[in-house]
């Protein structure tokens, strides 16, 4: 864009400069000497591929734009020497050439008018309408006057909140960068690196997000050769080598369309030779390559049902690589694209691998969002509600990316984090509780799906259900998972610091952080270290109130399973002619059995206190132990002692030894101490114990 203007004669704008005049170049472009059947030979090319795919398009608006780029822009020059006009043709020809309706050529003609002459944006709405305005708009970037070195990451905030309203937006910036790419040897070395580096880390993801290989995989060519020239050059001397690997895969075409012709199937088939970086990762993956692996096998269809007739024939034929089919079309990728892909190997073994898709699909993978040409056009007249436009991405990631940057004014922190999340560049699905789809990077946990769909809400989480069972907040979640965020009652709660450790989004990221940072305390309590078992102090002693048909036997309930009423009990007589209780389940009863042990029979007495070991399974948060505590005592329970393991895994284990007026009460305090916050289950303590 501007960064490779030059104007002779006006290197800024000036106050009290005539502004030009839109109305009398409209008419020009209308009625102008010249007649519109005589237009530059420059505009006739875009036209020409305009009408390729929309040959009933209006050409006015086009045409006008034309005009006033050329006149605006007159005595700016590239630092290449050509006349800037040449920039804005050239973008817009691209986007020609993938499809894109006229509206957003006629913004692409424009995207600099504003930038970089006197044409002001109220002039340009005012000629082209207010759609046309905004993707003016949007492009446009901020003064570096104004913003200093926060300029480059706020214009592409600017950019990506536009974009969210509009995605037409991004396509334009994209176009704008890959002829940018194309002409940057004129820039120096420095330059040139530090352009590629952004387009690396923030455009060809974009891309990718949007769908548009056809602009991704040139742009990712192009950075690959200024960041990377060594390994370029090499890749390109390889591709140069095995220039006649196509003849391999010209038998597999040749093999495919006769198996296709004998089953009455109409289909096209190509070969698609791989981009200098799609070679290079192949080399990377293998050691070694084949004489297939320089490119790919495309068969195109009309219907979707034709996809899966082309692979059942191809796998029936040939013999087909299992491990490499993957079904894009069942499960569209995020980012709209569909397809089949497989691989089979023939006669010779020789492995080819085939992508198959119907033509619309082709359309799409090639030029994604710009594709759906307008995509905001109401469908049956109705309007979305709110004012608000309908995301034409696939699951939002766009949304998401728009909540977590209001969050971070800080430009620094905003253009870290926009990279960190675009080096994601895969993406999952997953359903909330109430069957609402969260769209997720891969390798998200489940601290990112509690932000994601809770929001600050989500610092009181203290756990998850994944697929109906429990799960820590580590649990990394799959495809397709449904989670179930379960969430503390005690609205004072918030994250631990090890919370970050597990957060991949940033939104999930900046909310942590940011509650952190308002509570100092907490990220400096070393709440994650292991802690020592606690005794608590010990209270009255057990009263068995067990009997057995024994004449002066001393009954003791055992501590390995702490019976109580009104539990089925037996007992086993041990020295000192004593009596040692077990619940009938405890495993030290059949182990004893096994040792030749005699029972002997026991019966509950009367009603009257008891003794219980009771196990808590918690996540960890604070105040835990201090509600379980305050639970245990409002049901009338004396604690004669507890010990706290060291937390694993965010999950905390507390044993507790309890003395209860009435073992009738053992059900409620259970329930009681499940409803504390954090604690997912309470059980009585059955671990084995030394034979007595």
């Amino acid at each position: 864009m501007s960064a490779e203007a030059t104007n002779p004669g006006a290197h800024s704008r000036r106050r009290g400069r005539p502004r030009i005049d839109l109305r009398r170049l409209g008419r020009a472009a209308l009625l102008g000497p010249t007649g519109r059947d005589r237009l530059p030979d420059a505009i006739g090319h875009v036209v020409d591929a305009h009408r390729a795919h929309h040959p009933d398009a209006d050409l006015v608006p086009l045409h006008k734009a034309y005009l006033l780029a050329e006149a605006s822009h007159r005595g700016q020059f590239r630092k290449s020497g050509e006349p800037y006009i040449t920039h804005p043709l050239a973008v817009t020809l691209i986007l020609a050439e993938l499809g894109a309706e006229t509206t957003t050529l006629t913004a692409s003609l424009l995207h600099d008018t504003v930038e970089d002459t006197e044409v002001t944006l109220n002039q340009v709405k005012t000629e082209f309408g207010a759609e046309v305005g905004y993707l003016v708009d949007g492009v446009t970037k901020l003064e570096k006057v104004d913003y200093g070195a926060a300029a480059e990451p706020e214009t592409f905030r600017k950019m990506l909140v536009a974009t969210g309203n509009d995605v037409r937006v991004m396509s334009i910036k994209l176009a704008d960068r890959l002829h940018n790419m194309r002409t940057l040897t004129v820039m120096r070395p420095e330059k040139q690196a530090r352009i590629a580096k952004v387009t690396r880390d923030v455009l060809i993801p974009l891309a990718e997000r949007l769908g548009v290989q056809a602009l991704k995989t040139e742009l990712e060519d192009l950075v690959f050769a200024i960041l990377h020239p060594e390994e370029y050059e090499r890749t390109r001397a390889l591709i140069a080598e095995n220039a006649t690997s196509c003849t391999a895969l010209a038998a597999f075409a040749d093999d495919f369309r006769a198996a296709l012709r004998e089953a009455g199937i109409s289909a096209e088939v190509h070969i698609r030779p791989r981009h200098f970086v799609s070679v290079h990762r192949v080399c990377l993956k293998r050691s070694q390559l084949r004489s297939t692996d320089f490119g790919r096998l495309l068969i195109l269809v009309s219907e979707d049902a034709d996809c899966y007739a082309v692979l059942g024939e191809l796998h029936t034929c040939f013999t087909p690589v299992i491990s490499e089919f993957k079904d894009f079309i069942a499960a569209p990728k995020f980012n709209l694209y569909q397809s089949l892909h497989t691989a089979v190997a023939g006669q010779d073994g020789a492995v080819a691998e085939v992508l198959i898709r119907t033509h619309q699909m082709h359309k799409v993978a090639e030029a994604g969002v710009v594709a759906l040409g307008n995509p905001y056009v109401p469908v049956d007249g109705a309007e979305p509600a709110d004012g608000e436009r309908a995301d034409p991405t696939r699951p939002g990631w766009l949304s998401r990316l728009l909540e977590w940057q209001q969050s971070t004014p800080d430009p620094d922190t905003f253009w870290t984090s926009l990279r960190a999340d675009l080096a994601q560049d895969k993406e999952i699905t997953v359903f909330g509780a109430d069957g609402r789809a969260l769209g997720l990077p891969a390798g998200a946990t489940c601290v990112d799906a509690a932000y994601a769909q809770y929001g600050e809400a989500a610092h009181a989480c203290i756990g998850a259900r994944v697929n109906g069972r429990l799960a820590t907040l580590s649990t990394v979640l799959g495809d397709g998972d449904t989670v179930h965020v379960l969430l503390a009652q005690d609205s004072a709660s918030g994250p631990s610091p090890q919370w970050l450790d597990h957060a991949r989004t940033p939104a999930a990221r900046i909310a942590i952080t940011s509650w952190l940072d308002a509570h100092p305390e907490v990220a400096a309590a070393p709440s994650a270290a292991p802690r020592r078992p606690v005794p608590l102090p010990a209270g009255r002693p057990a009263s068995a109130n067990a009997v057995v048909d024994l004449p002066a036997a001393t009954v003791r309930l055992a501590g390995c399973c702490t019976p109580v009423p009104p539990d089925a009990v037996i007992g086993f007589p041990v020295r000192g002619g004593a009596v040692t209780v077990h619940r009938q389940e405890c495993p030290a009863v059949a182990r004893m059995t096994g040792l030749g042990r005699e029972p002997v029979p026991v019966r509950w007495g009367d009603a009257g206190e008891c003794r219980v070991t009771l196990i808590a399974e918690s996540f960890g948060r604070p105040r835990l132990l201090a509600d379980l505590t305050e639970a245990i005592a409002g049901e009338g329970a004396a604690i004669v002692s507890a010990t706290v393991e060291p937390p694993t895994q965010q999950r905390v284990r507390h044993t507790y030894t309890l003395q209860l007026p009435d073992a009738s009460g053992l059900p409620a305090l259970m329930r009681a101490m499940r409803d504390v916050p954090g604690v997912y289950d309470v059980s009585r303590t059955q671990h084995p114990a030394a034979t007595a």
